[in-house]
This record gives C-alpha cells, structure tokens and sequence, in this order.
C-alpha cells in the first residue's frame, strides 16, 4: 500500500538566502493541479552532470513557459548557493525532506549517485513529486522495484534518464524496425569501448559496487544498451565475460556479452574503460539493409547510416535514409517527452517495465560471467543473491565485506559530485 502524502506547506527561511520560502502554486502530483500552469521542478544534487545537463534542459522549458526551477538540494552549502546563483533558481536546500515539504515540487531531478538514488527517489514519490532520475537508476533490481511499489495509477513515476533513445535518429530507426521496413532484424552489435586512465579511478568512489554500481557495463555501456534494446525489443538470454584487465578497482574494467533477442535476433555487446580509440556504435543487420549508428557522447541524424542490399528499390533506401528534422540525441528531448507525459497523466518511457529491463539484462549479464551459466530473462528475482547486488557475492567479485543495509529514513543531504561517464576524464 502506498505511503500517504505529506501536506505540509511550512514557510521557514531558506538556509542560502535566509529568505522566506515560496508558498507551494496547488499542490504537487495530481494531474488536475498541472493544468494552465508551469510545472514546479527542484534538481537534487547540484555537480556536473546538474549544471551541465540537467538544468540547461529545464532552463529551456522554462523559455518555453512549461517549466519554472524552483529549488536545489545539496549537502555542500557552498555548492547549492553557487549552483542557484549561477543558475537563477531561488531556492537552495541542504536537507531534502525540508525541501520537499517547503516547495512541494512536481517534478525532481536526481543527479546524485546511484547508492543514493532509492531513498531520494522514493522520498520524492511520496512527496507526490514525479522523478526524473539520472543512470544508474539504482544499484539492483531489488532497489529498482521497490521504488516501482512506491507509484501509483496515472503518477507520480520515476524515469531513468535514458536520453540516447530519443530524438530523431533513434525514433526513425525504431520506427523503420518495428514496421519490419528493412526486413527482419538478424544481426546486430552494441559497442562502448571508451578509455579512462589510472588517475579517473584514483577518485575513491570509481570502481566499488557500494558508489559507482558496476563496472563499465553498469556505469559506462548502460546508455548503448538501453538504446538497443528499445530498437530491437525483448531479450530472452544471455551469456557473458567480465575481465578485471588493467585496472584495480572491485568491478570489471570490460565485459562481452551474446545476447539473444525475442525476436529470434543475436547481438554481441562489448563494454570497455580499456580501448583508447573511443567510440559508441550500434550496428543492427535487417533482412534488407544494415543500420548502423556511431558517435561517441551522444548523436545526431548524420551520425547514422542506413546501407541497403544491392537490388533494393531506390524509393525505399530513399524514405529509410529520410531522418526528417534533426532533433540531437538529448536530455532536453527526453525532458520535453516526459513533460508530456506528466501533464497527460500517462506513464513515461524509461519508467517502470521499460526502465527495468536493461538493468535486468546488466544484472544477467554479470550473473553470468560470474557463475559461468546462460541467464534467461525473467531468472533473477527475491532469493537470488544478484537481485540484491550485482556482485551476488561470487568469490574475487564481491567486496571484502558487504556494505551495511541502506537506510528507508529520508537523506538529509544530497552529495555534489554525481558519477557521470559522458565527462571525458
């Protein structure tokens, strides 16, 4: 059952500007208070991937008039008041739950680290507060579907930030893939292979299940994966390796996986810190021509390509290579969608089912790197040591000693410094 709703509306001065705080505008979470006004957003966490990202998308909507920021939350004082000058958000908080009675925001962005994205997560839930919550969405499956329980019909939802599965590119090609237009699906490759050097682990959160969640196919390759599998559908099994190759961190530093898809399709997945010329690509052959998209932090429509098979009517190569407007790959594309999605009361993509299921093929995939098994979609549940952890406790994998359990209590703080793998480092 779900957790009743705090309907405070104190007014105590705000701990940066010793301001009085703003008077909540009807209140957060019903689809009836979102009508004929801006939606309220406060971003929780306020390091790079915040100012970088974050709030230069809401800063857009807020041009549009569909938008208004209304707070920030960070453990660090000096940071939040630096982070609501620079930004022109008036409110800035140390303490969540204060926040989140004071403003009663609509939407919150969670741009903390995955350990702490649970609490913060289901804290704002309860709020009646929708979440938009940066990747890793959590550390495992046990996490992500505890937050789920805290949903209800028509919202508040928690929505990953996938933002690699929108825009033009990648709303063409699954277009061209779902009406079968190209054929069949066959084939196809999903490819992180970045590089990061001793000085990014010397940060003493990289490489540790407890603060970064995996290794580069939990912290790095989520993005090209999650995109693949919104292209191509349901996985059915998968069989992988993980490698501990170079660095001496907890987690791996590659992995390669075959994944087998619903649909009958296969897909190798290689996800590497280790591979000095840098690149992101996925490449899926159809019965009638290969698709392919290669780029590095993010895409456009001239970063993909569409090669038919030689005897294919030129109308058709010509409507498949027709991308239409081009709308980059973007948190501001994925944020435009789920604004939509708020107002109409509907839930989200990236949210729920949709958001789960590339964290349960990670899950898959170490479980069976780590236990030497094919994983079958559906496999991993309550019981299972890697529903809890994706470590799962194997020997040489799993830390020393295990963290001890998160606390349900609502964070009172949230860190500045969010992990961020589209950060050349």
């Amino acid at each position: 059952m779900r957790t009743s709703r705090d309907a405070t509306t104190g007014k105590s001065p705000d701990p940066e500007s010793g301001k009085p705080a703003a008077a909540p505008l009807g209140g957060a979470g019903g689809l009836g208070s979102l009508r004929g006004r801006r939606i309220r957003a406060a971003v929780i966490g306020t390091g790079a991937i915040a100012a970088g990202s974050h709030l230069p998308a809401l800063a857009a909507l807020a041009a549009e008039g569909e938008v208004e920021v209304v707070a920030a939350v960070d453990i660090d004082a000096g940071a939040v008041r630096r982070f609501c000058r620079d930004g022109g958000v008036p409110h800035g908080y140390t303490d969540l739950g204060r926040m989140l009675a004071e403003q009663r925001p609509d939407l919150v962005s969670v741009c903390t680290p995955p350990t702490l994205h649970r609490e913060q997560t289901v804290a704002a839930l309860r709020a009646g507060a929708w979440v938009w919550c940066e990747k890793p969405p959590v550390p495992s499956l046990a996490d992500f579907d505890a937050v789920e329980a805290e949903e209800g019909d028509g919202g508040p939802y928690a929505s990953i930030v996938f933002q690699h599965r929108f825009g033009s590119g990648a709303r063409h090609v699954r277009r061209l893939i779902a009406d079968r237009a190209m054929g069949r699906p066959l084939v196809a490759h999903c490819q992180t292979t970045w590089y990061r050097d001793a000085a990014y682990y010397a940060v003493p959160w990289r490489g540790r299940w407890e603060t970064e969640g995996g290794g580069p196919a939990m912290g790095h390759g989520i993005h090209q994966m999650d995109l693949l599998l919104d292209l191509l559908g349901p996985w059915s099994e998968v069989r992988a390796m993980t490698g501990r190759l170079v660095h001496d961190v907890q987690t791996e530093d590659v992995s390669t996986a075959l994944v087998r898809f619903r649909s009958g399709a296969l897909a190798t997945v290689v996800n590497s810190v280790l591979s000095p010329d840098e690149v992101s690509r996925i490449r899926i052959d159809c019965e009638r021509a290969t698709v392919e998209l290669t780029h590095l932090y993010g895409h456009r429509n001239e970063n993909w390509r569409i090669t038919p098979v030689p005897d294919e009517p030129a109308g058709n190569v010509a409507a498949w290579r027709d991308f239409g407007a081009d709308v980059p790959s973007s948190h501001l594309a994925q944020l435009r969608e789920l604004v939509a999605s708020m107002r109409a009361g509907e839930r989200p993509r990236s949210s729920g089912t949709d958001g789960r299921t590339g964290l349960e093929l990670i899950t898959a995939l170490y479980k069976s790197a780590f236990t030497d098994t094919t994983v079958r979609a559906g496999g991993i549940g309550p019981g299972d040591p890697y529903y809890t952890a994706l470590h799962g406790g194997a020997p040489g994998w799993a830390p020393a000693s295990a963290p001890a359990p998160a606390s349900a209590s609502v964070p009172a703080s949230a860190p500045a410094s969010a992990p961020h793998e589209e950060t050349p480092a």
